[in-house]
């Protein structure tokens, strides 16, 4: 999210603001189920997966149990397990052993990948260049990004958010020190937004569906505009992934077949358990859901050519100060197609 994406309204599509896992977890049950994770408690493994919320192929995959379907193919279940949000709560819960996949974007397991990571990527989907930029409001004086200089922006540090301010700031040959970055949680942005105690808003598509529908606001650049490299990936724990190859090829497999039903028809995947209630996606950003939903790209295997553009984001980020040193992403990454198994 990325969720995560990491997705951008295919996996991470709930359009609800979450900061935190929240692992709900607790006592003999969360013992039990990191036991099967490991392939102690039984034959049955268990996938902690965080939980999709009301929107996405996740979601219709939990209401419909296709997931656990799937998984049954390899003596696999999905425990739903927290909710989708930022990245980098969820990075610690794999470092953790509290979770076994999730979703974020390339910046932010960049910068999680800069501490003592537990986790590798194993899936990765196209920079969300629709969906992603940075928000002003309709009738704002800022009209370019050089009108962004002596103003505060918004910005979740060290992820996506941040990452699209400096690109395109970078863009314009704008020195990022121009201009004033306001670290807020995703979650706690859209009313500082709304009250004007911030000129703009770097964001992805989890919270700009909502700001366009609902709130008069516009993308002055998007994630085109900037030249983002910011890829959705998947994530999973490390451990995980050496004693289940099997299960983390059948959930990949998932992952590419659903997701790309979902951007074939993104409007069959909203509000899949309710249209009422602060889940439910409006009729209003249904129609900007949708059309950023066909725009969006398919998990699919990481390659060459991928993590080539993932060392680019490695390299700005330690240029630009987010991280103290360039982070080697490579030996960080999984190839899926190679995993035993066959799924998908």
């Amino acid at each position: 999210m990325h969720t995560p994406a990491r997705r951008p309204l295919l996996a991470a599509t709930a359009l609800t603001a979450v900061a935190a896992l929240g692992l709900t977890a607790c006592g003999s049950t969360a013992k039990d189920a990191a036991a099967s994770a490991d392939g102690k408690g039984g034959a049955e493994v268990v996938l902690r997966v965080p939980d999709p919320g009301n929107s996405g192929f996740l979601a219709k995959g939990k209401k419909d149990g296709s997931l656990d379907r799937a998984l049954a193919a390899v003596h696999a279940k999905v425990v739903w397990t927290g909710s989708a949000g930022p990245f980098a709560p969820a990075a610690q819960a794999l470092n953790a052993d509290q979770l076994d996949v999730a979703q974020g974007s390339i910046t932010s397991a960049v910068a999680a990948l800069a501490q003592k990571p537990g986790f590798k990527l194993f899936a990765q989907s196209a920079p969300d260049e629709a969906g992603e930029g940075i928000l002003v409001k309709n009738g704002s004086p800022i009209t370019k990004v050089e009108d962004l200089v002596g103003r505060k922006v918004a910005v979740s540090q060290g992820g996506t958010s941040e990452y699209l301010l400096l690109k395109a700031l970078q863009k314009n040959g704008i020195p990022a020190d121009r201009v004033q970055r306001v670290y807020l949680r995703a979650d706690q942005t859209s009313g500082v937004f709304n009250s004007g105690q911030v000129d703009a808003w770097a964001t992805w598509a989890t919270f700009s569906v909502p700001a366009i529908a609902n709130t008069g606001a516009h993308f002055l650049v998007n994630g085109k505009a900037v030249g983002s490299d910011n890829y959705a990936v998947w994530a999973v724990r490390s451990a995980f992934a050496e004693k289940h190859p099997e299960v983390l090829k059948a959930f990949y497999g998932y992952l590419h077949e659903n997701g790309a039903k979902e951007k074939a028809d993104p409007a069959a995947y909203l509000n899949v358990f309710t249209d009422a209630g602060p889940t439910a996606v409006t009729p209003a950003e249904q129609q900007v859901a949708v059309d950023f939903g066909r725009q969006r790209a398919v998990d699919a295997p990481i390659t060459a050519a991928d993590t080539a553009r993932f060392d680019v984001v490695a390299a700005f980020y330690a240029e630009q100060g987010v991280t103290k040193s360039k982070v080697d992403v490579a030996p960080h990454l999984i190839d899926v197609d190679s995993l035993a198994g066959a799924a998908g």
